[in-house]
C-alpha cells in the first residue's frame, strides 16, 4: 500500500495501522515509509539500514531537531483492521493495534515532513524496528552501536504515546535476583536444615518497609519505586530448602546512575546473612533536560505542560549521547499494548499542530 503523506495525519494513522508490522515483520512497511520518503519529501537524504529508515536534512542550520518513532507492534489481540468510532468525551476516535503505541505518533512525524515548509532547524527522521522485544534486537540500539552520527542532535522527540503531554527524561530500570543460602534437610527433622525461604523474611521485610523516593529535576517530579516482582524456591514439599529468591525491580529517578542504583540495592540487603545477588537486567534513566534552549522552546510550544516520564524508554539512548530526550505523542499510555488500543482524532491533531508550531518558529 502506498502512503500519502500529505494527507491528514488521522487518515496516515490509520494506513499505518493496516498495515501489520509486529515486531520482526516490519519489512512491508519499512519498504512503504521510505518509498513515501523518497518521493513525498525534499531536503531529506534517505537511507536504509535494515527495517529502520532514515532521513536528515542538512541545510545549514545552528540546530537540530531528531524525530524518532517505531514501527513494530506487538502482536495482535484481534484489533486489526482499525476502526473509526465516535467515544462521547473525545468525539471521534481511531481504534486498532498500534493506534496509541505508536504509529499515530510515527503517522505525525511523516506528515510534517511532507507539509512543514520554512522549518527553522535541521531535522533528522528515525523510524525503527524492534522496539517492542528484547533490547538486544532494538533497532535504535543497533543505530547507536554502529551509526551513532545518526543520534547526534539538540533534542530528541520520541514519539511514545503520552496523551499530547510531554513526559521529559525517564526512570533507570533494575532488575536484581536477591537470593539466599541454608542448608537441605529432611522436613520432619527441620532444626537439622537452614530454611533458605525463611531467610528471605528480612529482604521482604526492607521491601515492605521501603519509602519511595521522590526526585525534582528541570520541575520534573520522578517517584521511584522498589518492589518484589518474582519469588521463588523449594525442593519439594518434604524437604527444607536450601536455596530460594526474589526477583526486585527498581524504577530510580534518572540523578542516579546504574551502578549506582546497583550498589543502593544491594547495601538495603546487607544485614541479610548468607545472600548473593545477581543483576537480571539493567538500564539507565535519561535526564529531562528541559533547560536546553531546544528543549524549553518545544515545552513552551506544548502551552507549558510537561511531566516526568515513569518508566523507561529509549530516551535512555539519547542521553547517553548528551542529548536531550523528551517523549511527546498522541494516545493513552495506559491503552498501549491492550485490546481496547484507541487515539483521539483530536489528540493526533493536537500533536502534529504543537510540532508544527515548534518547528516554524521564529525563535530559530
Amino acid at each position: 500500500m502506498a502512503l500519502r503523506l500529505n494527507s491528514d495525519p488521522v487518515d496516515l494513522t490509520q494506513a499505518l495501522v493496516d498495515m501489520p508490522s509486529e515486531s520482526g515483520q516490519e519489512a512491508g512497511l519499512a519498504d512503504a515509509v521510505e518509498a513515501a520518503l523518497r518521493e513525498q519529501t525534499s531536503g531529506f537524504e534517505v537511507v536504509r539500514r535494515g527495517n529502520c529508515v532514515l532521513a536528515r536534512t542538512s541545510a545549514g542550520r545552528p540546530r537540530r531537531v531528531l524525530l524518532a518513532g517505531h514501527l513494530d507492534t506487538v502482536p495482535s489481540a484481534g484489533n486489526l483492521p482499525s476502526r473509526r468510532f465516535v467515544d462521547p468525551e473525545h468525539g471521534p476516535a481511531l481504534a486498532g493495534l498500534g493506534t496509541v503505541d505508536m504509529k499515530s505518533g510515527c503517522a505525525v512525524f511523516l506528515h510534517l515532513a511532507a507539509t512543514l515548509a520554512d522549518v527553522g532547524p535541521d531535522v533528522t527522521l528515525i523510524f525503527y524496528d524492534n522496539e517492542e522485544v528484547a533490547s538486544d534486537r532494538n533497532g535504535l540500539g543497533h543505530l547507536a552501536r554502529d551509526a551513532p552520527q545518526w543520534l547526534q542532535a539538540d533534542v530528541a522527540i520520541l514519539g511514545e504515546p503520552t496523551a499530547g503531554l510531554i513526559e521529559a527524561g525517564c526512570q533507570g530500570s533494575l532488575r536484581l535476583r536477591v537470593t539466599t543460602s541454608g542448608k537441605r534437610a529432611h522436613a520432619a527433622r527441620s532444626w537439622l536444615g537452614d530454611d533458605a525461604i525463611h531467610r528471605l523474611a528480612p529482604v521482604l521485610a526492607t521491601l515492605s518497609a521501603h519509602q519511595a523516593r521522590e526526585v525534582r529535576i528541570d520541575g520534573c517530579v520522578y517517584r521511584e519505586s522498589l518492589s518484589a516482582t518474582r519469588i521463588g524456591g523449594g525442593v519439594a514439599g518434604n524437604v527444607i530448602p536450601d536455596e530460594a529468591w526474589v526477583e526486585v525491580n527498581y524504577r530510580f529517578a534518572p540523578d542516579r546512575g546504574q551502578d549506582e542504583a546497583v550498589a543502593y540495592v544491594q547495601g538495603l540487603f546487607e544485614h541479610v546473612p548468607q545472600t548473593r545477588f545477581e543483576v537480571v537486567d539493567a538500564a539507565p534513566g535519561a535526564l529531562p533536560g528541559l533547560s536546553h534552549p531546544a528543549a524549553a522552546e518545544l515545552v513552551a510550544a506544548a502551552a507549558g505542560r510537561f511531566r516526568a516520564k515513569y518508566g523507561w524508554t529509549d530516551v535512555s539512548r539519547f542521553a547517553a549521547f548528551g542529548v536531550p530526550a523528551v517523549n511527546f505523542g498522541p494516545g493513552d499510555p495506559n491503552l498501549a499494548h491492550t485490546k481496547e488500543e484507541w487515539v483521539p482524532e483530536s489528540q493526533i491533531h493536537e500533536v502534529a499542530d504543537v510540532l508544527s508550531r515548534y518547528l516554524t518558529a521564529p525563535s530559530w
